[in-house]
């Protein structure tokens, strides 16, 4: 790779630059993560299912090696993601032949954050403790799933609390997505409103910017800003990416992303830059949802036979024009252009 700026000491006085990472890619990325980047998150071998399969036995080893990447290359490691309604083995949930019951169910959880979070808690400074309870649509709240059905919503406050228990020091954050879009925005408001009147320790809310080229727009990302900052708290994007198809587009054609493409994301992630240093005051940190074109769990998702092209770095780790957008949105002087 060429001798490049770096993203993390661009935004040094902004906020944190990361990346999802997991044990393949901490091998096959690693000198793009180590070059670039000065914070990386666990895509999946923190949640519950790959580190407690069973209710007996815990699984660390993909998680360990994980937190010595962060360690040697002196990164800040983000922990996610403790309770979920996705990740979470049947046996969370199972009592004999039926469900586990209200005070079963919280105890179990309350032994998974304690083991997990004491576990990390010399390499995490932060985590996603509870993840995606809000209703995307209708006039609930909730989310249906196990964890509300058999504790109500009192696991969402539990939650946060047995965390605080587990590491005082730990930042402890909400993470949702469609998190600018106004009706689920104001849920989550609502949510976290809630949760500070009941003297929670929570800290943060995580916007997790699954984003694409044509949306959402940026008033509406910078309203979402407005709104939670009011409350107080840091705020932090958890899990960004550009996508380069709308979400309801299904196209099949493309091997590779067009030059219109690939300026209207280097436009966006530019605009996009801008604002994220606009409330830097809030805004402590940035996670990419990955690192490079390579690996994107937006490969093949949602439509099955189409790769996707959402980083600034592309396949071969070559920086992408969005990559140069990004840095002048960064107000970075002196880079030069090979």
């Amino acid at each position: 790779m060429m001798n490049l700026p770096k993203l993390r000491e661009a935004f040094a006085g902004d906020f944190l630059i990361g990346a999802a990472v997991n044990v393949r890619t901490i091998e096959s990325q690693q000198k793009l993560l180590a070059d670039q980047y000065n914070s990386i998150t666990a895509e999946n071998e923190m949640k519950f299912e790959l580190v407690h399969p069973d209710e007996d036995r815990y699984t660390f080893e993909q998680a360990d090696r994980i937190a010595a990447f962060a360690r040697e290359h002196g990164m800040k490691l983000r922990g996610h993601t403790l309770v979920w309604h996705n990740q979470t083995p049947n046996w969370v949930f199972e009592q004999g032949d039926g469900a586990a019951d209200h005070d079963t169910l919280l105890a179990r959880m309350r032994g998974h954050i304690q083991t997990v979070v004491g576990r990390y808690k010399s390499d995490v400074y932060c985590w996603d403790v509870v993840n995606e309870v809000i209703a995307d649509e209708g006039p609930e709240l909730l989310r249906s799933s196990k964890w509300l059905e058999i504790t109500g919503e009192s696991f969402i406050a539990k939650a946060f609390e047995y965390a605080h228990e587990a590491d005082p020091n730990a930042l402890l954050f909400y993470n949702d997505y469609n998190e600018t879009n106004p009706a689920k925005r104001e849920k989550i408001f609502k949510l976290v409103q809630s949760l500070l009147a009941q003297g929670t320790p929570i800290h943060g809310i995580g916007l997790q910017g699954h984003w694409n080229l044509y949306g959402p727009p940026i008033d509406e990302i910078r309203e979402a800003f407005e709104r939670y900052a009011s409350l107080g708290l840091k705020l932090q994007i958890t899990e960004l990416d550009l996508s380069m198809f709308a979400f309801d587009d299904r196209r099949t054609d493309l091997t590779a992303p067009t030059a219109e493409m690939l300026e209207l994301q280097a436009e966006r992630y530019e605009e996009i830059f801008r604002l994220f240093r606009e409330y830097r005051d809030v805004l402590t940190s940035v996670t990419f949802w990955g690192a490079a074109d390579d690996y994107t769990w937006l490969d093949y998702f949602p439509v099955r036979e189409r790769k996707n092209w959402p980083m600034l770095f592309d396949a071969n780790h070559q920086p992408k024009e969005a990559y140069w957008r990004v840095l002048r949105a960064a107000g970075a002087e002196g880079e030069v252009r090979p």
